[in-house]
């Protein structure tokens, strides 16, 4: 059975934004989804999340898809250096690999987006990746995205007026991630 994992981001959760929607969805269509919570606010270090994902390592294989929103993007990105064995998919929304000059969020995405990425083994160990992010992101600018898929040798699938393809933004599902991901599963 494949399977995904939902990788949420910054004071996130799996029971926010599309999440519920969307395991549920892949559930419905034979994955195996998994959707962690990691520690955040508090305790919301790259450490920390690897440790709380570490128990899934080992399970990850050529069928393993990865979704990330936010600075889940970057976790997922950590996950990939690390995997023993290249993944099938990686879908990230809303992602970004530096700081976001943004006094709330970059002390807490400190340690997971002030490193150096090792993009040639990112590259490695995922055979696609899809990049969606909104022309008004109100947090994490175009330039982001664009830097993003420009080191996974990528491309940007632009949303209009999405915001931060959020809850709040109206993003409670998101069909298009889901049509991505079962045309690429046929693949």
């Amino acid at each position: 059975m494949p399977k995904a994992f939902l990788i949420h981001g910054a004071y996130g959760n799996p029971e926010e934004n599309w999440f519920p929607w969307l395991k549920s969805e892949l559930e419905n269509s034979g994955f195996q989804a998994i959707a962690p919570a990691f520690p955040t606010p508090e305790n919301q270090t790259l450490e920390s999340w690897l440790k709380v994902f570490s128990k899934y390592e080992k399970s990850l294989d050529k069928d393993t898809i990865l979704i990330g929103h936010s600075v889940g993007c970057a976790f997922c990105l950590a996950i990939l250096e690390r995997a023993p064995a290249p993944i099938k998919a990686a879908y990230l929304v809303s992602g970004f690999t530096s700081p976001l000059q943004n006094g709330q969020f970059d002390p807490l995405n400190k340690t997971f987006v002030e490193r150096k990425f090792n993009w040639e083994k990112i590259r490695k160990n995922c055979r696609h990746f899809c990049i969606f992010h909104s022309d008004n992101d109100p947090y994490v600018p175009l330039e982001k995205a664009n830097a993003l898929a420009k080191n996974l040798n990528s491309n940007v699938i632009l949303l209009k007026n999405a915001g931060h393809i959020n809850a709040k933004a109206g993003y409670t599902k998101f069909p298009l991630l889901l049509e991505k991901i079962k045309k690429e599963r046929s693949l």
